[in-house]
């Protein structure tokens, strides 16, 4: 399964030319991390956020285990379940209210009840490495790129499953639909990273995510290879060169008068 699961990544790397590593992410009941992985309190002595282990994940190439030990992010550590709040919603609404990312309390709490979240204590650790090193079937699978990029990938994935790609956005806490949603739901999605990935994690604003569970990775590489293919749909997008150019009239007259035109 190893060589699959790196043949699937160095496909899809390729073809698209992603910048950043594809990356496997892991739910756990409990720790259980391989060899050599990386867990950022004792590895860097630091408690990091979610969306910066992704950033060692696909940067680095590193294998990272995140526990509530190694985390300090407050809103992803509520949606992850790692916190004991008994309301995880409106713990996460008191937020959005105080930091001013919602008009009135009822539109804070409207928002963070719209979104997919894990139950305190209901997995412990979070596993994330690069595709290539996987040994068996990720629960989400990460891909960062830019726009015509993740283009592509939705394409692959319209074309095996006939259904279009959903994306939830708020500009916030984003790591719970790019990691926990397509996991809980069994569908994949387009994110845009949120503020705490672009001030801790380093993501650039060229890049979004395309984020579907693991079981759904083999069809999505298929789809990747066949989608578009009579017409040569391809990244990076072929520009249409069957066309004259029209050049300003000054140009058009010197023409005239050396004999071009």
């Amino acid at each position: 399964m190893a060589e699959l699961y790196g043949e699937q990544a160095e496909f899809i790397f390729n073809n698209l030319r992603l910048k950043t590593l594809p990356v496997a992410a892991y739910f756990q009941k409990e720790p259980k991390f391989p060899d050599k992985t990386r867990q950022p309190s004792v590895a860097l002595n630091k408690r990091i956020t979610i969306c910066m282990g992704v950033t060692m994940a696909r940067v680095y190439g590193w294998t990272v285990g995140l526990t509530k030990d190694d985390l300090i992010c407050v809103p992803a550590m509520i949606m992850f379940g790692f916190t004991d709040a008994a309301d995880q919603p409106a713990t996460l609404a008191r937020l959005f209210g105080e930091i001013n990312f919602a008009s009135s309390s009822d539109k804070a709490l409207q928002e963070a009840g719209s979104m997919i979240r894990l139950a305190n204590g209901e997995y412990q650790a979070l596993l994330l490495m690069p595709l290539a090193k996987a040994t068996e079937a990720p629960d989400t699978v990460l891909f960062y790129g830019n726009p015509a990029q993740i283009m592509r990938l939705i394409q692959a994935y319209s074309y095996v499953s006939g259904e279009r790609v959903a994306g939830h956005f708020g500009g916030k806490v984003e790591c719970d639909e790019y990691l926990i949603a397509p996991f809980k739901t069994g569908k994949p999605r387009v994110a845009i990273p949120g503020m705490g990935d672009r001030i801790f994690s380093m993501t650039q604003d060229d890049e979004m995510v395309f984020a579907l569970p693991g079981a759904a990775l083999e069809a999505l590489v298929q789809g990747v290879k066949e989608a578009g293919k009579k017409i040569g749909a391809r990244y990076p997008i072929t520009f249409y060169q069957n066309f004259q150019p029209e050049f300003p009239k000054m140009y058009q007259e010197l023409g005239k008068e050396i004999g071009v035109t």
